[in-house]
């Protein structure tokens, strides 16, 4: 098979949460060019509007559904919805995520819960239900969790402290390998990237706190995350040319974990 057909996505499906905007947007745009058929999920209608038509004008067959990943019976209408439109699922990819701001003395319960119920819970039942609908019955798939360096790591001392975050995240990186070795019999791969700083609505307090300069020089590569930066990492994954891949953590962060 050619090295195109490999990453060839014509006749796929793909259903991507948090897909209005920032990396969940970025990695919706690498699907949908190389011909995946798209959904995407997030909780404002208005922005999701916004993004199909910026998918649309690039010639990206994709539509929305607005739903909470943090409840229950939204996670169950957008599989439905999802379902409904597309028959069946080829590639998921968990994307939606949130982050609270606290030191881990003064962190609030409520905002502890939002985070788990968002980053964790979410992903889980969103997984569990698009594997038992979908995946397994075709013993097909392809599952990209959206994880972060924040959870392969803690925080700089005088940084930010982020403590709810960073431990939803680790506990993505440990759902992608225990999943992978539970579904891999299904031929579905499970894997997750792990973003460094990119420029976006979640990292915007961050990078005005910290500087992009000063955040930047502790990437070897010298900078922060663009809007290519990830599309073919996670095409990798979503694709037959990572068909051989599964359980990995792939940290796309200009090299920052690597020092």
């Amino acid at each position: 098979m050619s090295v195109h057909k490999l990453f060839d996505l014509r006749g796929k499906t793909a259903l991507v949460t948090g897909g209005s905007r920032g990396l969940g947007l970025q990695i919706a745009e690498a699907l949908g060019e190389m011909g995946a058929k798209l959904v995407i999920s997030a909780r404002k209608p208005e922005e999701l509007d916004h993004a199909v038509d910026h998918l649309a004008g690039q010639g990206i067959d994709a539509s929305w559904v607005a739903a909470d990943g943090s409840r229950p019976d939204d996670i169950a209408r957008l599989v439905d919805e999802t379902m409904l439109r597309l028959g069946h699922v080829d590639i998921l990819v968990n994307n939606a995520g949130a982050t609270w701001g606290a030191p881990a003395e003064d962190h609030p319960l409520d905002a502890w819960d939002k985070i788990m119920n968002l980053n964790v819970r979410g992903t889980f039942l969103l997984t569990q239900a698009i594997g038992k609908r979908s995946m397994i019955p075709r013993r097909y798939g392809r599952i990209v969790i959206v994880a972060s360096i924040a959870g392969l790591r803690g925080n700089p001392p005088g940084t930010i402290k982020t403590i709810a975050y960073n431990t939803s995240k680790g506990a993505l990186v440990n759902f992608t390998r225990a999943l992978a070795g539970e579904w891999g019999a299904y031929n579905i791969t499970v894997n997750a990237l792990a973003p460094g700083f990119f420029p976006s609505k979640m990292t915007r307090g961050v990078i005005q706190q910290l500087g992009q300069d000063a955040l930047a020089k502790h990437a070897p590569l010298g900078r922060l995350g663009g809007e290519e930066d990830l599309k073919g990492a996670a095409l990798l994954f979503a694709s037959d040319a990572g068909q051989h891949i599964t359980g990995q953590i792939l940290a796309v962060d200009g090299g920052v974990t690597a020092v």
